[in-house]
């Protein structure tokens, strides 16, 4: 972190990973174009809430009990099956990726699920408006692992992220990070195990190494598998 600013008034945080990919199908764009809007988490950006004034999370999911997060979801294929399993809650989805957002509304399409919004940007700008103790649980699954090791301060499981995903979690809340590298699994035990707002909840191999009861296969974790690399399941739980 340093103290540029952006022109926007933002402070400069440099953004590595990719926003755009394959040219989209018609149909995805016609997602893009009707779907996104209705759904997008509003104030966010500092364009629009240049103060960073707190949003409330609640605001977005009239009647649900509880609000979670989604970190960087792919294709979406986990966060719809969160969303039609558990109905009473209110499931936010952070990914700069436009390719993957546009995968997932037509996702949303086909569940016929109600209960998801969208950020589709950087999720140290979400952080930046949610309020304190106000997320449930977050899911962290399979993300850009940067395997050269000159990369690895731009992963997720570094203080820049973990500060203020901390901030804004439940007292009790659940992190679950899931990945097939094994020096991610490492940086994040290093990380998170160390750090004074979280606990690892294993206590055998069976904890990390079998998935989750209402777990749902991503796609990252199906070419995984394919490759011959074995996935890891970590719980931390919030102090």
């Amino acid at each position: 972190m340093t103290d540029r600013k952006a022109p926007s008034g933002a402070p400069w945080r440099n953004f590595y990973g990719r926003r755009f990919g394959k040219t989209l199908k018609a149909s995805q764009r016609s997602y893009l174009d009707h779907d996104l809007g209705p759904i997008t988490v509003q104030n966010v950006s500092w364009q629009d809430n240049p103060e960073r004034n707190p949003i409330d999370p609640s605001a977005l999911f009239q009647g649900k009990r509880e609000a979670w997060l989604e970190i960087g979801f792919g294709g979406g294929e986990h966060m719809v099956a969160q969303a039609a399993h558990n109905p009473d809650i209110g499931i936010i989805g952070c990914e700069p990726y436009i390719n993957g957002v546009a995968m997932l509304l037509g996702k949303i399409r086909k569940a016929g699920v109600d209960n998801l919004a969208i950020h589709p940007g950087d999720v140290r700008d979400l952080f930046d408006v949610l309020p304190d103790a106000s997320i449930g649980r977050v899911f962290l699954l399979y993300p850009d692992p940067w395997p050269k090791a000159r990369h690895h301060r731009r992963r997720f499981v570094n203080p820049e992220f973990l500060d203020p995903l901390a901030r804004v979690m439940i007292p009790g809340a659940i992190l679950r990070v899931a990945t097939d590298i094994q020096g991610y699994v490492r940086q994040t035990l290093e990380q998170l195990t160390r750090h004074p707002d979280f606990d690892w909840l294993a206590e055998t191999p069976a904890d990390w190494r079998t998935s989750w009861d209402d777990w749902t296969p991503t796609r990252y974790e199906q070419k995984a598998l394919r490759e011959g690399r074995v996935p890891h399941y970590l719980t931390f739980r919030r102090h």
